[in-house]
């Protein structure tokens, strides 16, 4: 599969586990989502970990009734959802997944952390054996070493990591000191970067007058350091001054500049205009150079709980 959008739709939020402190509606969503699909942003972004099966479900309703070709999904085997009681989890995993969305097969899969690895990297490639419509099988959240491992066992059952899916922003760069994205790049695996803006921290949405809503996971993380957020948006809204467009465009033109395709979630119909106009802005290097030094001084660490360091 090459013939993917610059930018996916995620599709965390929708699930209502807490993380952002809204509850969204159907109602609410479903607009959203024909607007992306009429722009061409067709590749979703879900796991069942999400609200434990709500985004699936939630996701699955907007795509009933519409052409197989017309949309790409990923999922995620989340080690942690698993059954321990069952002798076939990922078969019971994909299974209801499967249903949930409405399909037949993912277009890609994903092994969402490194828990128990390398076992459940082995447990997938050994699912999807020989298997003539297997989705494209990627990784989350592991480290090049971890990258290397799974590529080399998915290889020893006939196929190959296709795609790696890690934290990567202006404020967490990682993935890009370790190695990872030279090594995707040379080894013709997608790198697909989420949280490029943060949770919304980078979207020009919240400040130290306006902060995170407090009743949400990621207040935690964000309001604290608020003050430094609004210096490196104050750098990045020259730019989107510049370029006529809203602070929130600036990171996701940023991370299609570097050679990755940022997963950014959509909320409401601003998000996909956000995402249209942002995969029509090219940064110079000059710009890229600037943005990053200047996010580098403030020494930012968004490193969350389910994650690691990458270098």
């Amino acid at each position: 599969m090459t013939d993917l959008p610059k930018i996916a739709l995620g599709a965390w939020a929708w699930g209502n586990d807490g993380t952002f402190g809204t509850n969204y509606t159907e109602e609410q969503l479903r607009p959203v989502f024909d607007d992306a699909m009429a722009h061409g942003l067709n590749l979703w972004d879900t796991a069942y970990a999400y609200g434990m099966g709500t985004s699936e479900q939630m996701l699955g309703a907007f795509l009933k009734g519409r052409a197989r070709d017309s949309y790409l999904i990923a999922d995620k085997l989340t080690p942690q959802c698993l059954d321990p009681s069952s002798d076939t989890p990922v078969a019971d995993m994909w299974e209801m997944q499967r249903k949930m969305l409405g399909v037949e097969t993912m277009d890609i899969y994903w092994l969402h952390n490194t828990t128990e690895a390398p076992r459940w990297i082995e447990r997938i490639a050994r699912f999807f054996e020989g298997k003539a419509d297997a989705p494209m099988i990627g990784v989350s959240n592991h480290n090049l070493t971890e990258i290397k491992e799974a590529d080399k066992i998915l290889r020893a059952h006939g196929r190959k990591l296709g795609a790696v899916q890690n934290h990567y922003s202006l404020m967490n760069r990682s993935s890009e000191e370790s190695g990872i994205l030279d090594y995707c790049r040379a080894n013709d695996i997608r790198f697909f970067s989420y949280m490029v803006l943060e949770q919304g921290a980078l979207s020009g949405q919240y400040s130290t007058l306006n902060p995170m809503p407090n009743n949400s996971e990621r207040a935690a993380i964000y309001n604290p350091i608020m003050d430094k957020i609004e210096m490196l948006n104050t750098s990045l809204k020259l730019l989107a001054d510049k370029y006529k467009v809203s602070i929130a465009q600036i990171p996701l033109a940023w991370a299609i500049g570097k050679g990755t395709l940022p997963i950014i979630g959509v909320t409401k119909k601003s998000h996909v205009t956000d995402a249209v106009q942002a995969m029509k802005i090219t940064l110079t290097p000059e710009e890229i150079a600037l943005i990053e030094s200047t996010a580098d001084k403030l020494n930012f660490n968004t490193i969350r709980l389910w994650e690691k360091e990458m270098v």
